[in-house]
């Protein structure tokens, strides 16, 4: 029997390991088809951005579209398969939960996608780029969990900075497919704040709002656009802040300390990214390059909380004591 599950969970790593490959060139070539085609990195920057929504089809659309969704059937296939064996003959936890967690994204994506043919629906590019970073973190998380074998016990080793530095990140991923959504890139393209306003307009906060259909681009101070700008701005600031404390003090835990460096190096980086991407005029590459990092980055992240606890229920369970000091 012991055989049996170690082989299984073998397999389910391997597959899960798979699946997070392709998650992110699903997610590098759907913000390619989507930035690219939108204009942005265009020689006739900042003219031509936005050209998707009239219709416009660039050169690079139809092979991008061929590795997409190849890349995305073959995903498709391979979390069925990943679920099934996660399921079958007897649930293994916890690989079993992230794989059906999985698939059921993978699924309403599809569902999503055929909504996605009209770059007009904001909705829909909103909740496509945020999927494919999901993907990624539940493909990752399969990898994790599949690895111990075995559900960490929740004790009061909570981790608590690292789990508002994670929910600023998703939001401030959010924002940022929110910006991409509603084309509103070029609505700030300076830094730190957009020309003198600091802090978002009263009338821009509906911008939030992502069940909307786009008619055009957000033109230069557009103050939806602004705001989206700002808050993500803001909220990457306090990611930065809450991250880095963090991943400082899990540097200090053996079991983490690994992972922990890891993210700290993506969280600089992501960082750097996101200023070079605006002061570079929103080059394709370092736009598609930020929100893939941002997609590691969580993964990470998520990664280093559970060795924190991990190693937490190994010392209380070994009795040495009641619980290892969190961090805090």
């Amino acid at each position: 029997m012991k055989e049996n599950r170690a082989i299984r969970l073998q397999r389910i790593r391997i597959l899960a390991l798979v699946l997070a490959a392709l998650s992110l060139v699903i997610l590098l070539v759907s913000a390619y088809m989507r930035r690219g085609g939108a204009g942005l990195g265009c020689s006739q920057w900042p003219d031509c951005y936005g050209e998707i929504l009239a219709g416009t089809q660039g050169l690079h659309t139809e092979g991008a579209r061929i590795l997409h969704r190849s890349a995305a059937s073959l995903a498709l296939v391979l979390g069925f398969i990943l679920a099934w064996q996660s399921q079958r003959p007897s649930p293994i936890q916890p690989p079993a939960r992230y794989a059906a967690l999985l698939l059921v994204l993978m699924i309403l994506l599809t569902f999503v996608g055929l909504f996605s043919s009209a770059p007009q629906r904001a909705w829909a590019s909103f909740i496509n780029i945020l999927g494919g970073a999901g993907l990624v973190l539940l493909s990752w998380r399969t990898v994790l969990a599949a690895g111990s074998g075995a559900e960490s016990p929740a004790g009061r080793n909570r981790v608590p900075i690292l789990h508002a530095g994670l929910g600023l990140l998703v939001a401030t991923m959010a924002l940022g497919a929110l910006i991409g959504a509603r084309y509103a890139a070029i609505a700030c393209p300076t830094l730190p704040g957009c020309s003198d306003q600091y802090w978002p307009a009263a009338s821009g906060w509906g911008a939030l709002n992502p069940f909307v259909t786009i008619a055009a681009i957000a033109p230069l101070g557009d103050e939806g656009g602004v705001a989206l700008h700002l808050l993500h701005r803001y909220c990457a600031l306090a990611t930065l802040l809450l991250l880095g404390v963090g991943g400082v003090r899990a540097l200090a835990q053996p079991a983490s300390r690994a992972s922990a460096a890891v993210m700290l190096l993506l969280l600089l980086t992501q960082v750097s990214l996101g200023i070079l991407t605006v002061a570079s005029g929103f080059s394709l590459g370092l736009a598609m390059a930020h929100g893939v990092c941002a997609s590691v980055l969580l993964a990470t992240g998520v990664q280093v909380m559970q060795r924190i606890k991990g190693a937490a229920a190994d010392f209380r369970s070994a009795g040495v004591g009641e619980e290892m000091p969190a961090t805090r």
